[in-house]
């Protein structure tokens, strides 16, 4: 193959392991994979979703793992597992922003309203944190309107 063809193959093959875009990519720095570039496309506190850069970026074990400065694999550490809520640790191994997703996620169990007893997915948000726990929105609110 001449050098042309060789080239023309390996750009071909270049495309966001996210969306599968092939043009304006980069390569991350945790794992070296391609992904697009387009962290500029986010607007400030609009905590959407429309940058496959930044949600592989603050969304993934992978890049924490690589942002603290973690040794080994993320999959197998225990400083990642340790430093975070299991639900979240398993939404941050096994979702879509990821380009490996993290095999044999550990069980755990849902995390409830303190108030209401009601599901919180913690990864969908709606909530709230105090030191007593997590207390959803609905409860949150009411709890404002009884303090006013």
């Amino acid at each position: 193959m001449t050098k042309e063809i060789i080239k023309e193959n390996t750009k071909q093959e270049r495309k966001c392991f996210i969306c599968g875009k092939k043009t304006k990519l980069t390569k991350t720095e945790c794992c070296d994979q391609w992904i697009c570039n387009d962290e500029d496309k986010y607007v400030l506190f609009s905590f959407a979703h429309n940058s496959c850069y930044r949600n592989h970026r603050k969304y993934t074990l992978c890049a924490q793992h690589y942002n603290e400065g973690h040794k080994g694999d993320w999959q197998t550490c225990e400083k990642c597992k340790q430093g975070i809520e299991p639900e979240m640790y398993v939404y941050f191994g096994t979702n879509e922003y990821n380009n490996e997703v993290l095999k044999n996620p550990p069980k755990f169990k849902p995390t409830h309203c303190i108030k209401c007893k009601s599901i919180i997915i913690l990864s969908e948000g709606g909530y709230t944190w105090t030191k007593e726990g997590y207390i959803c929105m609905f409860c949150y609110e009411d709890m404002k309107e009884k303090d006013k």
